[in-house]
C-alpha cells in the first residue's frame, strides 16, 4: 500500500513508501531554491554547517555579495569573523522562514533548521553553549548542532536543559549515539523540572553514515586490509540500524538522523523507522527520478556475513558498531571525528576567506 503525499505537496519517491511510516526527510542545505524544492516534496527540516554555508554563498552570490558589503559598510569596526557569523546566522534565518509553515502545521514537532556551532570550539562546552543558546533564539524553529565530543555532550545536555532543540553532529558510532541519547534525557528531565514543556523540544542525533563508510575505505587502503568490497557500503547502515534498535528499546526521545549520503542504500535501507534522512539536493533529484518505490527496511538486519567481515578485519568498525566500542574519552580521538572536525574547521576558514574576498578584494585581480 502506498502512502499518499500530504495535501499540497508534489508526490515523489521520497514520500512513496509504506503507509503511515514515520520516516521524515530533510534538505541537507539551507539554499533557498533547494529548500523550496525539498519542502514542496515533503521535506520537514534542513541542515547547515560551514561547508554548506560556503556552498550556498557561492550559489547565491547575487544576494550575498551586496549583503556582505552592506554589513561591512554599516559595521566598520567588525572583524571578518563578525561578518562571517552574521552571514551564517542570516542564512539560517532565511532558511528557517521557508520551513516556518511546516513548523506551524506540525505544531513545532517538525520544520526546524539546524545551525552548527563553531566547529573550532569542539573542546569548549562553555563557548558552544553560549553560542547555541544564541542560535536557539534566532527563530522559533531553530535547531542547534553540537558535536558528539566530550565537551559537546556537556554543552548539548545543558542546552537541552535550557529548552533548546539540539542536533548532535560529528557522530559516527553507536557509543556516541547512546551518549547523546542519555545526555538528552538528562537535559529534558532538567528542563521539565524547571517547569518547561519537554514535549516542545525536538532533539536529534545525527549519525554520519557515509563518513563512517569513508573511514572504512581509508583504513582498508592505509593498512592494506583484504575486505570484501560489498561490506564497505554497509558499515554505516549496520551501525545506524544497531543504534536505532537501542534507541527504540530504551525509549530515548532524541530521533536518529542519517547523514552524509554516498549511495542509494543510505536511503532505501533506512526507510520505515521513526528516523530522519537528510539528503543533499543532488541526491534528492536522483532519487526522485529513480523510479524506485522503497519499502520499509529499517528492521531488516544487514547480512551477518558482511557485519562479521567488518568486525574481523577492521578494528575501527567494532569501535563504531559495539555499544561499548568507545569510551567518552575516546570520542575526540576517533578517526572520523578528527577528519570531520578538521574538514569543518577548514571550511569555516575558507568561508572567512570568501567573505574577505568580498570585503577586501585583491587589488591585483581585475574586478568581475
Amino acid at each position: 500500500m502506498r502512502a499518499a503525499a500530504p495535501s499540497g505537496l508534489i508526490e515523489c519517491p521520497l514520500l512513496r513508501t509504506v503507509a503511515d511510516h514515520p520516516t521524515d526527510y530533510w534538505n541537507d542545505s539551507c539554499s533557498i531554491l533547494e529548500l523550496e524544492y525539498a519542502v514542496a516534496r515533503g521535506a520537514s527540516g534542513a541542515t547547515s554547517n560551514p561547508s554548506i554555508v560556503l556552498e550556498v554563498l557561492r550559489k547565491e552570490q547575487a544576494h550575498w555579495t551586496p549583503r556582505i558589503r552592506e554589513l561591512a559598510s554599516t559595521n566598520p569596526a567588525w572583524a571578518e569573523s563578525d561578518i562571517t557569523w552574521a552571514v551564517i546566522e542570516e542564512m539560517a534565518v532565511r532558511g528557517a522562514a521557508i520551513l516556518a509553515p511546516v513548523f506551524e502545521r506540525e505544531a513545532g514537532r517538525k520544520g526546524r533548521l539546524s545551525l552548527q556551532t563553531d566547529p573550532a570550539n569542539y573542546p569548549n562546552a562553555e563557548r558552544m553553549l553560549a553560542q547555541g543558546v544564541r542560535f536557539g533564539s534566532l527563530a522559533p524553529n531553530m535547531q542547534v548542532k553540537f558535536p558528539a565530543t566530550r565537551a559537546g555532550l556537556l554543552a548539548l545536555e545543558q542546552a537541552t536543559a535550557a529548552g533548546v532543540s539540539i542536533n548532535a553532529t560529528v557522530c559516527f558510532t553507536v557509543a556516541q549515539a547512546i551518549a547523546v541519547g542519555e545526555a538528552v534525557e538528562r537535559g529534558l528531565e532538567a528542563f521539565a523540572s524547571r517547569g518547561g514543556d519537554a514535549s516542545a523540544v525536538t532533539p536529534v542525533c545525527t549519525i554520519m553514515i557515509g563518513r563512517l563508510d569513508d573511514w572504512m575505505r581509508v583504513l582498508t587502503e592505509r593498512d592494506g586490509l583484504a575486505v570484501h568490497p560489498d561490506a564497505l557500503d554497509w558499515a554505516g547502515i549496520a551501525t545506524f540500524k544497531r543504534a536505532y534498535g537501542i534507541f527504540q528499546e530504551r525509549g530515548y526521545r532524541a530521533r536518529l538522523l542519517a547523514a552524509a549520503y554516498r549511495h542509494r542504500l543510505h536511503w532505501t535501507e533506512l526507510v520505515g523507522g521513526d528516523v530522519i534522512l537528510t539528503m543533499p539536493h543532488a541526491w534528492q533529484v536522483r532519487f526522485n527520478d529513480s523510479g524506485i518505490t522503497p519499502t520499509a527496511r529499517i528492521d531488516e538486519p544487514v547480512d551477518p556475513d558482511l557485519v562479521r567481515e567488518l568486525l574481523e578485519r577492521v578494528p575501527d568498525f567494532e569501535r563504531a558498531y559495539e555499544p561499548n566500542g568507545l569510551s567518552v574519552d575516546a570520542f575526540d580521538r576517533f578517526g572520523p571525528t578528527i577528519r570531520t572536525l578538521r574538514g569543518f574547521i577548514k571550511s569555516y576558514h575558507d568561508l572567512v576567506a570568501a567573505v574577505r574576498d568580498i570585503t577586501l578584494p585583491d587589488p591585483d585581480v581585475p574586478p568581475g
